[in-house]
């Protein structure tokens, strides 16, 4: 055994659980991190990492397991015993005051004072302030409003605070999601140059590259599950794709094989700038179109551009072989079109609202009568799409943020499918509920599609886009990456079309 593996971790984590309601985010993890070293997590969305960077940096407690720094037990109670520790975090999008200047956003909480009466001690705040942002390499006046910094600039900014604390565990939470090439190479030089002073670095990404570029070892998790840690020199690329991916299809996925008829939607050259660029496909009545992509590959601008929420700026939509102008979601429902979102609560239902008028709100117009709604109509209408969705609830009146996340899912179904479309769009359609709402979900999904509904799912969880897909589009950073036939498809095959573009920026770059 090397030196290396000799060491003891700074950072120690056994058989940690933690539970939200009944869901298992973690379940038995183990997790080590040496000094000096870029460790690289990763993992498919939902597979826990999220949860676990919390309980290091004490936003959760876990509900079992134990926690060791240097060698001793811990436990981290909250944000201040983290920070005490020596553990600091930098977030996808920055905790930083606007309208602050970088010092005082550097030393927040902790700025220098003087004299009996403990006044700010500004000069010598802005002083400290210019020692971490020089050794970055940053030239960044530390008197500068933090409004109007680049992201890039904003994430230097939250280094250097870690830098002020003396932070001996640094985490980086998808630290590259919204940076140029140009950025990313002056991120993992200061990176490096952090493991090199010493400090230790949990790097979080989707982007296999950067970890087989940046980190010493890596460890993946799957559902909540550790699967297991490697040297990066010790595991190729498909090996951490089938760790991250390994998981079988069984009754979860009730997919009926429809014949499927012409071709409802057809979609060419959608293009919005900055977001996604000649978006292309056809979608079939009575199939299931897949849309896979890791995060930031702008599918849900996709779908919001089709319904009208937000327009493409280019390109056409055409719905039976005629061309529709879609300007505003009311356009969409005019064709037939429906959206599902992915945030049910922010964007799916009005949770102050019963179950009723979350129904009835998008087909208002169905019930009115010189000038008045016809409630007994209303109400009836809400019924029958409740009972067909099977939605648990103690009535009609009840309202939906009294509901199950699950009931609350089956509730937004019912709402669009009352508008009776012909197409409907189903973003992360089973995100977050249980297994057996689950099932019933895509044992729905499977009637309408026998009924001659066109589906297109967007969808995270590769097991749901291959059990429950006809066909599979891929996309990567606002491009498509991939088609795939149902028979043609595999976890490594999407995996690969997911992060075709960031390989090939990296092939450009270097």
């Amino acid at each position: 055994m090397d030196n290396e593996s000799q060491q003891e971790p700074i950072l120690k984590l056994t058989n940690i659980h933690k539970s939200f309601g009944g869901v298992h985010a973690l379940a038995g993890v183990n997790f080590e991190l040496r000094p000096g070293e870029i460790h690289g997590l990763v993992g498919e969305n939902g597979a826990g990492k999220s949860t676990l960077v919390k309980t290091i940096t004490g936003v959760h407690q876990i509900d079992a397991g134990e926690m060791f720094f240097n060698g001793e037990p811990v436990t981290i109670s909250n944000p201040s015993v983290a920070q005490n520790l020596g553990i600091a975090a930098i977030y996808q999008e920055a905790s930083l005051f606007p309208d602050l200047d970088i010092a005082e956003n550097i030393f927040m909480g902790r700025q220098p004072v003087r004299g009996p009466i403990r006044t700010m001690a500004w000069r010598e705040m802005y002083k400290l302030a210019a020692e971490p942002l020089e050794a970055l390499g940053m030239d960044l006046d530390p008197r500068s409003r933090v409004r109007g910094l680049t992201i890039a600039q904003l994430q230097m900014v939250e280094v250097a605070k870690a830098l002020s604390a003396n932070a001996r565990v640094l985490i980086m939470d998808e630290p590259t999601s919204a940076l140029t090439l140009h950025e990313v190479a002056d991120l993992f030089r200061i990176v490096r140059q952090l493991r090199d002073a010493g400090t230790s670095i949990i790097f979080i990404t989707h982007r296999l590259d950067e970890v087989f570029e940046l980190a010493d070892r890596v460890t993946v998790l799957r559902d909540g599950h550790y699967v297991g840690t490697h040297g990066v020199k010790d595991v190729s690329r498909d090996e951490l794709i089938r760790m991250m991916v390994g998981r079988t299809l069984d009754d979860l996925f009730p997919k009926m094989e429809v014949e499927q008829g012409e071709v409802i939607l057809r979609v060419e050259g959608l293009t919005r700038v900055g977001m996604f660029e000649d978006v292309s496909f056809e979608l079939h009545r009575g199939e299931i179109l897949g849309m896979a992509g890791l995060v930031g590959a702008m599918r849900t601008d996709v779908a919001k551009a089709i319904f009208g929420v937000e327009p493409a700026e280019s390109g056409t939509i055409h719905v039976d072989g005629q061309e529709a102008k879609i300007e505003n979601p009311n356009d969409a429902m005019s064709v037939g079109i429906a959206y599902v979102p992915e945030d049910r609560q922010q964007h799916g239902l009005v949770l102050p609202l019963n179950l009723t008028s979350n129904i009835s709100l998008p087909i208002l117009q169905r019930f009115a009568k010189s000038g008045w709604i016809d409630q007994a109509a209303e109400t009836q209408d809400a019924r029958e799409q409740a009972t067909q969705m099977d939605v648990r609830a103690a009535g009609l009146w009840q309202r939906a943020r009294e509901l199950s996340g699950g009931n609350q899912q089956k509730l937004v179904l019912a709402k669009w499918l009352g508008t009776r479309p012909r197409i409907l769009i189903l973003d992360e359609p089973t995100r977050g509920i249980d297994v057996g709402t689950k099932a019933a979900v895509h044992e729905l999904m499977s009637h309408l599609a026998s009924e001659g509904l066109a589906i297109l799912m967007i969808s995270s969880e590769l097991p749901e886009i291959l059990g429950m897909s006809d066909r599979i589009l891929v996309m990567c950073e606002g491009r498509l990456t991939g088609n795939f036939a149902r028979d043609e498809a595999t976890q490594e095959t999407i995996m690969a079309a997911a992060t075709a573009r960031i390989l090939e920026h990296v092939i450009d770059a270097a």
